[in-house]
């Protein structure tokens, strides 16, 4: 177990619409955001960029110009803190997240393991969204793992994960020598179609991660993922939550800040007796440039 839980807040999200939630789009609203959860204990940030026009907040970006300002804007706001940016994209253009974290080469990128049939079904039986392939073929993986050695950047293994092979593939991306870097996993739960918010499931995923690495959940859904932070927190994890992955605590308060959720999982470390790092010590424990 690290007897120092290092907390992440991912501000964003590429799926949250600012018109109707709050969720921060420009460069001012993600300090403002990155500060609140700072504040509170996160030292890592994970951010997603949207497009900067009045109207165009609700999609994404690839735009350098737009990552170089969010990231000046939160690092001026947050000493200390280390970036970590998301790569996910869908289909056979990923240019522009590769350009991102070449030419702004945050301490850590999202590296999205393996692919999902990414579903959702409403209540009326239809599906929420067309049902896509968030496609990650090893040739992509290996694009994005070349990119981020090159920017000295450490690759933040997501494991949405439809079965737990999606884990075991990480293991295999050393072995054949794709990467020979720290591992860090991201134990993603809740989607729909992929892994459940279960707590049961995490020894499971303990047993089939490389011994040596590093671990957190993210846990999508409403107020009952938070059992799930508790047991990641219980089990030596690393926690992560913020405005992409709920809006709501696990009394099921509905927040207006990443800073609130941070609080909680703040709260669920020492419930399990851990202290919260410092973004010096949680550079230390990842091993992140200073």
């Amino acid at each position: 177990m690290s007897d120092k839980a290092v907390i992440t807040c991912a501000l964003n999200g590429v799926l949250t619409d600012p018109k109707q939630h709050n969720v921060p789009v420009t460069p001012e609203q993600m300090a403002r955001e990155a500060r609140a959860a700072f504040n509170a204990g996160a030292s890592i940030m994970h951010i997603h960029l949207r497009q900067q026009e009045a109207t165009k907040g609700h999609l994404p970006s690839w735009e350098v110009s737009v990552s170089k300002e969010i990231q000046q804007a939160i690092r001026e706001a947050c000493p200390g803190v280390i970036i970590n940016h998301t790569t996910g994209t869908s289909g056979p253009n990923y240019q522009g997240a590769l350009d991102c974290v070449r030419e702004t080469k945050p301490e850590i990128a999202a590296c999205n393991a393996g692919s999902l049939n990414y579903l959702k079904v409403k209540a009326d039986n239809t599906w929420a969204w067309p049902p896509m392939m968030f496609d990650n073929a090893v040739e992509k993986v290996q694009d994005y793992l070349d990119v981020m050695k090159v920017a000295g950047t450490i690759p933040e293994f997501e494991c949405f994960g439809f079965d737990v092979g999606i884990v075991r593939c990480v293991g295999m991306y050393r072995q054949t020598g794709m990467y020979s870097g720290p591992l860090e996993y991201n134990f993603v739960m809740g989607v729909a179609s992929g892994m459940p918010a279960d707590p049961e499931l995490l020894p499971i995923l303990l047993k089939l991660k490389a011994p040596d690495a590093h671990w957190q959940v993210t846990a999508i859904g409403r107020g009952e993922i938070w059992p799930l932070h508790q047991r990641a927190a219980d089990l030596g994890g690393h926690l992560r939550s913020g405005l992409e992955d709920t809006f709501y605590l696990g009394d099921g308060t509905k927040v207006t800040s990443n800073g609130q959720l941070v609080e909680g999982l703040a709260a669920c470390a020492r419930r399990a007796g851990r202290e919260i790092a410092s973004p010096v010590e949680a550079r230390q424990i990842f091993g992140v440039r200073h």
